[in-house]
């Protein structure tokens, strides 16, 4: 027993140190965690820290409990209702773009029909921690695309609570046609009961674990997740599905707040454990093999998260750097598509799946942020036809919702072809633009004089649109971006 506790505390103070160095670097912590469980496990060549990894089951499978758990309490749920139609539009084009993308390259390599649903999931949701980290780190918060890429993961995490069911009685072998859909009738009615506590049960639930001291809260609840995850797997469902959903009950109560704040750090340290497990029953050899599946995945990834970048573009108006926002900054992968690996080599499926997924994640981990933060050099190449509008002369501009001064927005037309200044001075101009706060029309930064801007200075108004036709983009000479109001605002 001793040995086993110096082994699992150097795997995991090791994996610890690995994420602080990575996260100096911008680099994700999840993967970090899973290469560690690599190179200490008995899959790679030298010394193993942890010899049998199977005796690391219990805790990996409650750091997996506490990771759906509390992805469940912190769903918004209010938030995607009033996001609208064309947030669940877009939220389905990428959802089903790659998950769609990722079932027929599972089909492709020829590994079972089972493996194929869960190369699809794996390579079809991304990681909502990536995502949220990568917002932060590039000062993207307020960009007029951010509250669609929230959308988008949150969605896809309800997505995931779904794709669970269905995948839960394929993973388990029923031997009929007919036995297989009974097994998925089951899981989509467990759900289904699940969601319907939800709606009207979580006063009760709040009822059963409630107290005013943090310790029984903590420890009331956690019994209630690992019970209803235990109860989902013996009745043939995925524990994952269970944790998830009495998370969503508990967002439903007054108690979320408190249970977010302290779940974390226990779900931080088991979820650790559970990533490093996965990384420990990787065979390093097995690797060289899935090597030229794993690139093709990513450039599959990529072109889907691409495609579905520009068509939440075009719903929501967005020019060529929002677009590339959205692809590239959901194109991070990682619990979910480990979880969906450990349920598969669980269920005894093709071995390949799990250093498959292993080297996908870590592939995209590096890649993602890389791309994300280079964003305007896809933008750059993106053709105007692929959007709704002509972003031509500004494709590569940050779209704001942090500008301060669309108060100052009264006109927003005009009829004036010329520039008036030029005409006098008897010069020619590129583009026109129109001042949105009088509706003096003059010339564009790349015309000889640059008149719009001279005005701009002179009168005090800093808001201007272009007025060529088939364009209305706006954009701020101080806060020095293009701008708009938040989505959901009225256009003025």
């Amino acid at each position: 027993m001793h040995v086993d506790l110096v082994g699992l505390g150097l795997a995991v103070l090791v994996a610890g140190l690995v994420a602080r160095l990575a996260r100096r670097v911008g680099l994700p912590s999840v993967p970090c965690y899973m290469l560690v469980g690599i190179l200490l496990g008995p899959g790679t060549p030298g010394p193993s820290v942890i010899s049998h990894p199977e005796d690391l089951g219990l805790l990996a499978a409650l750091g997996l409990v506490l990771l759906l758990f509390h992805l469940g309490v912190e769903f918004p749920l209010e938030q995607v209702l009033g996001g609208g139609r064309r947030l669940f539009l877009a939220a389905g084009c990428y959802i089903g773009l790659n998950v769609g993308a990722g079932f027929l390259f599972g089909l492709a390599l020829g590994w079972g029909g089972a493996e194929a649903l869960v190369v699809a999931g794996a390579l079809g949701v991304s990681s909502s921690a990536i995502v949220t980290k990568l917002l932060v780190e590039l000062h993207r918060l307020t960009n007029a695309e951010t509250p669609v890429i929230l959308g988008i993961i949150v969605i896809e995490d309800l997505f995931l609570a779904f794709y669970l069911a269905l995948l839960s009685p394929v993973l388990s072998d029923a031997e009929s046609p007919l036995a297989l859909v009974g097994e998925v009738a089951v899981s989509f009615g467990f759900l289904a009961l699940l969601f319907a506590v939800a709606r009207f049960g979580a006063r009760a639930v709040a009822r059963l674990v409630g107290d005013r001291e943090d310790e029984l809260l903590i420890v009331l609840t956690v019994g209630l997740a690992v019970l209803v995850a235990g109860v989902s797997e013996e009745v043939g469902v995925s524990d994952a599905i269970g944790a998830l959903m009495i998370g969503l009950v508990i967002s439903r109560t007054r108690l979320k707040e408190r249970l977010e704040r302290l779940v974390l750090p226990l779900r931080d340290v088991l979820a650790t454990v559970f990533f490093v497990a996965f990384g420990l029953s990787i065979e390093v050899g097995e690797m060289g093999a899935v090597v030229v599946p794993v690139l093709v995945a990513v450039l599959v990834t990529l072109l889907g998260n691409v495609t579905a970048g520009i068509v939440a573009a075009r719903l929501f108006g967005f020019n060529q750097r929002g677009a590339a926002n959205i692809g590239l900054t959901v194109l991070g992968r990682g619990e979910f598509s480990l979880i969906l690996a450990t349920l598969a080599l669980g269920a005894g499926l093709d071995a390949r799946i799990g250093p498959f997924v292993a080297l996908y994640v870590l592939v995209l981990a590096v890649v993602s942020p890389v791309l994300a933060a280079r964003s305007h050099l896809l933008a750059r190449v993106m053709p105007d036809r692929l959007l709704r509008a002509n972003w031509t002369y500004v494709r590569e501009e940050t779209i704001s919702t942090s500008c301060t001064h669309l108060d100052r927005i009264r006109v927003t037309g005009t009829d004036t072809a010329v520039c008036e200044e030029c005409v006098r001075l008897g010069t020619h101009w590129v583009q026109l633009r129109l001042c949105v706060t009088c509706g003096h029309v003059a010339c564009c930064d790349d015309s000889p004089h640059r008149h719009a801007r001279a005005h701009a200075e002179a009168a005090g108004h800093p808001v201007i649109q272009s007025a060529q036709p088939g364009e209305d983009w706006r954009f701020c000479f101080v806060d020095d971006t293009l701008v708009r109001a938040p989505m959901g605002s009225p256009r003025r």
